[in-house]
């Protein structure tokens, strides 16, 4: 079914969304499914041309027309929201395109001409694409890469985390992160969320941990110093009074982690270095001038680091964008942070 473009931005207006809310549309739609209320989980299958959302990019609807997400940059959201109605009332998946002319798409959108593909999928209490919905759940928060496979055609739909057992095509996408179809299969992988591990709870930590959860990543704020690592200068933050190499073995490191040293206190910085060093982290980040970054490789070095190792710490921290204020070294951290991150996507 195609559709044409009707804005509904006043509807759009009353739900506003929040940065974390676009990397935990299964967690919300399993919270409202718990409460009893039927939902439409909308999924980008596809896109032609120039489209705002990527394909995998979520939106949950509820039954009384609340939503949270999103597939497009606010121009495809409407129709959504109008066709989750029949489908809930159906109980039956479908496939929705949408798409504009070139004439009209930069005003709603989808510039170039863009079109995407939607599916559709209504899911209630007690029904089998629930419980699908629930083993996804609890695979994200066990920090594992799992993928959510629909065909396109029958709708039927299954879970999977063993991506071995697949066949070769969407082996591949699950193996790769990258959501798409293989044949008649729609392959929505789920990554564990990425996280962020700070180590030193100095000034720097407090807009550095806020920024972080804004870009939507789970924070873990680590310093054995009591006096620094307080509910007063870090409300409602994770926080491990615990020393980095215990904190850090306990937490977890993988490659969807990356870990910050802020403390300037090699008795604290270097466990942690040398536990993500022994990791794969996809960033490790530390403070300090060149001089200071000098003695750190030398230290790391006599313990029996390998130069290859020390190649992929990024110091002195952050790109160089003449930071001065706690606030800016924080912004030019992350701003690494993110351009290592995606670099690494594309390669």
């Amino acid at each position: 079914m195609v559709y044409g473009i009707d804005v509904d931005h006043e509807m759009i207006a009353r739900y506003p969304m929040t940065p974390a809310d676009f990397d935990n549309i299964p967690e919300c739609a399993l919270r409202w499914i718990s409460q009893g209320r039927p939902v439409v989980l909308a999924t980008v299958i596809e896109t032609w041309g120039s489209s705002p959302r990527p394909v995998g990019a979520q939106m949950v609807v509820s039954a009384s027309g609340e939503m949270v997400g999103s597939v497009s940059g606010g121009c495809v959201e409407g129709a959504v929201v109008a066709e989750t109605a029949d489908v809930t009332a159906s109980g039956k998946p479908c496939v929705l395109e949408f798409g504009v002319a070139d004439e009209t798409a930069f005003s709603v959108g989808l510039t170039c001409g863009g079109r995407i593909s939607i599916l559709l999928v209504p899911l209630a209490p007690g029904d089998a694409r629930t419980a699908q919905l629930q083993a996804l759940v609890q695979a994200r928060a066990a920090r594992k890469t799992v993928a959510w496979l629909v065909n396109i055609q029958s709708f039927d739909s299954r879970l999977t985390i063993d991506s071995n057992k697949e066949t070769p095509d969407i082996r591949d996408r699950i193996n790769a992160h990258d959501s798409g179809q293989a044949g008649d299969w729609f392959v929505g992988v789920h990554a564990p969320p990425l996280r962020l591990i700070v180590v030193g709870a100095v000034h720097i930590a407090q807009p550095l941990l806020r920024m972080a959860s804004e870009l939507g990543l789970d924070t873990v704020l680590v310093d054995p110093r009591d006096a620094f690592a307080t509910e007063a200068r870090f409300p409602a933050q994770v926080r491990r009074n615990d020393w980095p190499d215990s904190a850090l073995a306990s937490v977890g490191l993988d490659n969807r982690t990356a870990v910050i040293t802020l403390s300037h206190d090699p008795k604290i910085d270097d466990p942690a270095i040398i536990a993500a060093l022994n990791s794969d982290v996809f960033y490790l980040g530390c403070l300090g001038s060149k001089k200071t970054h000098a003695k750190r490789l030398s230290r790391l070095s006599s313990s029996g680091i390998a130069p290859e190792a020390l190649a992929r710490i990024h110091a002195p921290l952050g790109l160089n964008i003449g930071s001065v204020t706690p606030a800016e070294i924080a912004l030019s951290a992350l701003s690494e942070l993110v351009q290592s991150l995606r670099t690494k996507a594309t390669e």
